[in-house]
């Protein structure tokens, strides 16, 4: 009888065979196989990009080769090494090799065999929280709890592309599962659906299609603006949508705009839109975008310099996914080249997949800061106001103008009540040796460029 490691030998000679010398050396010749049992292959892999990238670029090969050696219909989990010291790992499915690409669409509830179509590595864990995010993550722990119980039924989240609303519904849908197994949850994007209902009106299974839909607990439609113009398809949703809400099912949509911005969707469709909580996923600001590099950082076991990372989420603005990307490939040129990752490398990768635009702070946008800050009015910091709360106000001001504006000293004195040259530079002093021995100062300050760098 054959070892694990001496099967595992046969799929690398299989992967070997079909790939290049450079990609087998890169992707599959650190793989350790740990474990074959009761049909799941366990392989451990280096980081979660690793397995990442496997799955997006050579699943097809890999299951191939599995299924070869070890069995049809064998499934794949990787285990992802933290800490080599310790052996301390964690766990992910292969999804692609796992889940069939259509969900089963047997109308029958009793224990059929039923795929939700998650992705199971977008969890809330993986999910970085944040102030443009915070609404809609709040709402969706709430829902996973009680599904269709709350008063978010349905939850229509929106924002722009790569913002995070798939990862968060899928989230939503990960965590129902873990509180409660036996729940029909099911994700499926609009194209999919349309598709579905258009194969089954033309084999004339229409009552299975709704028969099955309606048999759903928590259902998760991705990017609905995809149903404008399909007047059978929205018309045979207004119905599934009726009764899964009437049955206290929970429904949960993803959308690139908000309802009211919808066209060519049925008055009474948008109506149901709004029952619920609308919620919108805006673009990461500065804090959310560095939380997550150092998030994503951790668990691919990346290791970034302080100014790599607050170059990269200063000028990557706009997309969670862009984030995902230039991390990607700076892990990749690092992994390929054995390169040491450096601003001059990040500065290359970044230029090649986003627009860099310098971003001009004015005086203007600093006095507009620093009074929001300090809930204060901002003509109270050119003002003659010498209370201690506006004072300290105005050197903090002061202090970020010189720091992060291209004016000059004369200009920033005049901007704050026509002070001297002289003035401006105490107040910068003043705030320099506060920030030597004060927490508080150093986390205003931290505060006020988080906000203006967003």
């Amino acid at each position: 009888m054959q070892t694990l490691q001496q099967q595992w030998a046969q799929c690398q000679t299989i992967l070997a065979d079909n790939l290049t010398s450079s990609a087998y050396q890169t992707w599959f010749a650190p793989i350790v196989p740990l474990q074959f049992a009761e049909g799941v292959l366990v392989l451990q892999v280096k980081s979660q990009f690793v397995a990442e990238y496997i799955e997006e670029n050579y699943i097809p090969l890999l299951s191939a080769a599995i299924y070869r050696v070890f069995g049809q219909g064998t499934r794949l989990e990787y285990r992802v090494l933290i800490d080599s010291a310790s052996g301390a790992g964690t766990m992910l499915p292969s999804v692609a090799a796992s889940t069939p690409q259509r969900p089963m669409m047997n109308p029958q509830r009793p224990n059929d065999h039923f795929e939700s179509q998650l992705n199971m590595l977008y969890t809330f864990d993986s999910f970085i929280a944040g102030e443009p995010n915070k609404l809609a993550r709040t709402a969706g722990i709430a829902i996973a709890k009680q599904p269709g119980a709350t008063a978010f039924n349905p939850l229509f989240i929106y924002g722009g592309s790569g913002v995070g609303k798939t990862h968060l519904a899928n989230a939503i849908g990960n965590q129902v599962a873990v509180f409660n197994p036996q729940a029909r949850v099911l994700y499926v994007s609009a194209n999919t659906f349309k598709l579905q209902y258009q194969a089954a009106t033309k084999e004339n299974r229409i009552p299975d299609f709704l028969n099955f839909y309606q048999s759903i607990d928590v259902l998760i439609v991705d990017d609905i603006q995809y149903f404008a113009g399909l007047k059978g398809t929205q018309d045979t949703f207004f119905h599934i949508f009726n009764y899964l809400q009437q049955s206290r099912k929970q429904l949960i949509f993803t959308c690139d705009r908000a309802p009211v911005e919808l066209k060519d969707i049925e008055e009474r469709l948008l109506t149901r839109f709004k029952y619920g909580l609308t919620a919108e996923i805006k673009k990461p600001d500065y804090q959310l975008r560095k939380n997550i590099l150092l998030s994503k950082m951790r668990r691919d076991g990346i290791s970034l310099t302080d100014d790599v990372v607050d170059y990269i989420a200063q000028n990557v603005r706009h997309s969670v996914r862009d984030l995902e990307g230039i991390l990607a490939s700076l892990l990749a040129h690092s992994t390929l080249t054995d390169a040491e990752i450096d601003i001059k490398l990040a500065e290359k990768v970044v230029s090649r997949i986003v627009a860099i635009q310098p971003r001009t702070i004015t005086i203007g946008d600093v006095i507009g800061a620093v009074a929001d800050h300090y809930n204060l009015p901002e003509k109270a910091l050119a003002a003659q106001n010498r209370s201690r709360d506006v004072s300290q106000a105005r050197h903090v001001a002061v202090y970020l103008c010189k720091e992060l504006t291209n004016s000059s000293l004369t200009e920033i004195g005049f901007k704050m009540g026509k002070r001297t040259h002289a003035t401006i530079l105490h107040s910068v002093a003043l705030v320099k040796e506060q920030l030597e021995y004060d927490p508080v100062m150093r986390q205003n300050i931290s505060q006020l460029e988080a906000k203006l760098h967003a």
